[in-house]
């Protein structure tokens, strides 16, 4: 009798345990886009001189000779003690070839929010870069570029001129809010030039302008979409590559969550992100927001859908936003792109369990250049 009731009650066990299962919302992908089944983590891929993928993920890299399929052992990138120890981050191919990886040093983190006044008790997360020369078998000039606390790095880019610039944010404080950077190297990552800060204040732990996504224009300027608690991201703008004297309110409504830019090389630029509101949502008291410690204003934190628009004019206009991914009560959220081949974007995003890349082509949702 008690193995009888036994079986019972893993049997009983195994049919809840499926009914949770079928109870899960399914991850939703257009009809226009593929999933890429072979890449197992969400971390920045760039193309290597032989059309090889390296993905580096946390402190070490694989490489992929057949699209993504399969992946090499991962070999690390330091392996001395703390601070300096890759974790999550950007990483960019130069024209020279060179790799440069900027990243949050985990092992830097320390983090105390006070409620009651509003402002933390410690907040520490440094920023590094190190760099290879050697398609990553090596990698030299490991330095500490942020002494601060960045709470994401969401974009990297090249400018015509062969500098590297990547956008870092900062907590500043009283009050305490979010503030954004970009560092500059003029000289392969050997060494970093800080820009001056783009504050639009605000005050909470998730309140600013923060995360941002930037590109290149065609007239050598550089374009910024910075994170808000406002509805919408900023926009910046930078004719020096060193500071940013153009900060307003963009077009672009948005929730409380980042984007990325990238301009392909047809010059289109594509814009990944989460709408203000879920598809065909437009009562603003129908979405939930947060305030309180998070921010002083209401936010919308839609992040149930990821989206994707095009502009073909400097991201002055912009093609009506398309659903790519949804998931009802996840997070498909922080995005990465890259371009694979012209056109053709794979895309994943760093809040997505489990980690999902999906393949499109621009010419699927603009029409063929």
């Amino acid at each position: 009798m008690r193995g009888m009731m036994l079986m019972l009650t893993i049997a009983a066990s195994t049919v809840f345990a499926a009914a949770v299962q079928a109870q899960e919302p399914e991850l939703w992908i257009h009809p226009k886009c593929e999933q890429l089944p072979g890449i197992r983590h969400v971390a920045p891929i760039v193309e290597l001189s032989d059309g090889r993928l390296l993905m580096a993920a946390g402190n070490a890299t694989m490489v992929s000779d057949d699209d993504g399929e399969t992946w090499s052992e991962p070999r690390p990138i330091y392996e001395g003690d703390p601070p300096g120890v890759p974790s999550t981050g950007q990483l960019i191919r130069t024209r020279e070839g060179t790799l440069v990886l900027v990243f949050m040093d985990i092992s830097t983190q320390n983090w105390t929010w006070n409620n009651e006044t509003g402002a933390p008790d410690v907040a520490e997360l440094d920023v590094w870069s190190i760099r290879s020369t050697d398609e990553g078998q090596t990698w030299t000039d490991r330095q500490r570029i942020l002494d601060g606390y960045c709470g994401a790095l969401m974009d990297i880019v090249e400018t015509p001129e062969g500098e590297i610039v990547v956008p870092v944010q900062d907590l500043l404080l009283n009050p305490a809010r979010h503030a954004q950077y970009t560092f500059t190297s003029s000289d392969q990552g050997q060494s970093w030039v800080q820009s001056n800060v783009i504050d639009i204040g605000g005050h909470g732990h998730h309140d600013g302008g923060c995360e941002a996504a930037i590109t290149t224009l065609s007239d050598g300027r550089l374009y910024m979409l910075l994170r808000t608690n406002l509805d919408r991201y900023w926009e910046a703008f930078s004719e020096d590559h060193h500071y940013w004297r153009e900060v307003r309110p963009s077009t672009i409504a948005a929730s409380s969550s980042p984007a990325v830019l990238l301009r392909l090389q047809s010059g289109r630029i594509a814009l990944v992100y989460n709408q203000l509101y879920p598809e065909g949502t437009s009562d603003p008291l129908g979405y939930p927001r947060r305030s309180g410690q998070y921010s002083e204003i209401p936010a919308s934190w839609q992040r149930e859908e990821l989206s994707i628009r095009f502009s073909d004019d400097d991201a002055r206009t912009w093609t009506e936003p398309v659903v790519i991914m949804r998931k009802a009560g996840a997070w498909v959220s922080y995005p990465r792109v890259i371009e694979r081949r012209p056109g053709e974007l794979w895309i994943s995003c760093s809040q997505l369990k489990p980690p999902t890349w999906i393949r499109l082509h621009d010419s699927d949702f603009v029409g063929a250049r």
